[in-house]
């Protein structure tokens, strides 16, 4: 699958028509920008909803606080080109979830007219836009220290096979398979409801294949990993929009 990472900087994107059912646009912003898609961050709160503006309102770090609004300006900003609508009419609502059925699956527009995911990392966000369910997720490489606290928890080839790399080589194996099964998780909207075994998605260069579903790694800044996942309707690809 062609993999394409437009970026969103401090204009207004020129984002083209909706995704197809075959395709993915993807976007990433830098969470540091004072200004996204033509929007001053430090102005965004009337932008947005009650719940986005509740959740940055309990981010008590400034830093943090900045990249959540920033990555959220963006997501408003893109939805609402794509959708042909203001940015602060966009209504943002959760789907039911896939294993309790209870109102916390995953992020959807009203109406479902147009699927998305949302992932932010240090200080870069990527966004994907779908006509069918769709995931995206970036990481920073593990430390250490995070890496042994998940390594158990994969699915046994996926520890063997780090188990056999060299030292250097296993961080950024183990951040491509977190990054993947990250946005598998995101895609489906169980998140980690059922652990982190499941599915298989290899620590080799190539992902793993899932059936009903396109598993592909992103172009990523240095320091970091990233990966998307798209449910399959026919032939899948992701499509650059600017």
């Amino acid at each position: 699958m062609d993999t394409y990472v437009n970026h969103l900087g401090s204009n207004a994107p020129q984002t083209g028509g909706l995704p197809t059912s075959a395709s993915a646009a993807v976007w990433a912003l830098d969470t540091t920008s004072g200004v996204v898609g033509g929007h001053p961050v430090a102005e965004a709160l009337p932008m947005l909803d009650a719940v986005e503006r509740y959740r940055a309102e309990r981010l008590f770090r400034e830093g943090d606080r900045r990249r959540y609004l920033a990555s959220h300006v963006g997501l408003r900003v893109l939805l609402g080109s794509y959708l042909g609508m203001a940015p602060a009419q966009v209504t943002l609502v959760r789907e039911n979830c896939p294993c309790c059925d209870g109102p916390h699956g995953r992020p959807a527009v009203d109406g479902g007219a147009l699927h998305f995911s949302l992932s932010h990392s240090g200080d870069v966000a990527y966004l994907a836009f779908a006509g069918v369910p769709v995931g995206v997720d970036v990481e920073g490489i593990p430390s250490v220290d995070a890496m042994a606290d998940v390594l158990t928890t994969l699915h046994p080839t996926e520890i063997a096979e780090l188990a056999a790399l060299p030292e250097p080589d296993r961080r950024e194996a183990m951040g491509r398979v977190w990054s993947r099964k990250e946005a598998y998780l995101k895609a489906t909207g169980t998140g980690l409801a059922l652990g982190l075994a499941e599915p298989y998605v290899s620590s080799a260069h190539t992902p793993a294949e899932i059936p009903g579903w396109t598993l592909t790694d992103l172009p990523a800044p240095p320091g970091y990993v990233a990966a998307l996942a798209l449910r399959t309707t026919g032939r899948a690809s992701t499509s650059a929009s600017a």
